[in-house]
């Protein structure tokens, strides 16, 4: 079906940053950021690795994040015991607690984050809303959509990024760390 449609990010006027995610991102490890949430406490995307993360930008004004907010909520409900985590970053220039009051309204039953310009950049200069990132357990990205999906092609995203099993940093380093000693290379011949 593909996407649907897709509300313009009304750009402001600012210097914009290095931009690290850009083009075919599939694979490519996720930015790491540190955003505040509504209640003021701080919020990093490692701070979820081991957890599959629906990462979702979106704003107040914009029509097609009402309509997928409830099916977000939805699959947090569904997949949340099978280890998905997701999150809102409101891209809004208004203040929190008109984003808050709006968030209950909608029923939101996962965390929102406040975006920055720098969140934007550091995930492709994010100019579409939504646009939403899979990202896997081991904080690689699945997938990225911009625009209003069908729920069954969201679904679908959510499933990819569980798919895929954990690989602690420390078990990571040691397996690399194995492969390119010379007794390695000599077993694996």
């Amino acid at each position: 079906m593909g996407m649907i449609q897709a509300g313009k990010y009304l750009v402001r006027t600012r210097k914009h940053g290095p931009i690290k995610l850009a083009g075919d991102v599939h694979g490519v490890k996720a930015p790491d950021f540190d955003l505040r949430t509504l209640d003021g406490s701080k919020v990093k995307l490692s701070d979820f690795r081991g957890k599959a993360v629906l990462l979702n930008f979106w704003a107040t004004w914009c029509p097609p994040c009402k309509v997928e907010m409830p099916w977000f909520v939805d699959l947090q409900n569904k997949y949340g015991k099978d280890g998905l985590v997701v999150l809102g970053v409101a891209m809004d220039d208004s203040e929190a607690s008109k984003i808050a009051a709006f968030a209950h309204e909608m029923g939101v039953n996962y965390p929102v984050l406040l975006g920055n310009d720098q969140v934007s950049d550091d995930y492709g200069n994010v100019q579409y809303l939504p646009t939403t990132f899979y990202i896997d357990r081991n904080g690689m990205v699945v997938d990225k959509m911009a625009g209003l999906l069908s729920r069954q092609e969201i679904e679908q995203q959510v499933q990819k990024a569980l798919q895929s099993t954990y690989k602690p940093v420390a078990e990571s380093r040691r397996a690399a760390v194995a492969a390119a000693t010379p007794a390695a290379k000599d077993a694996a011949q």
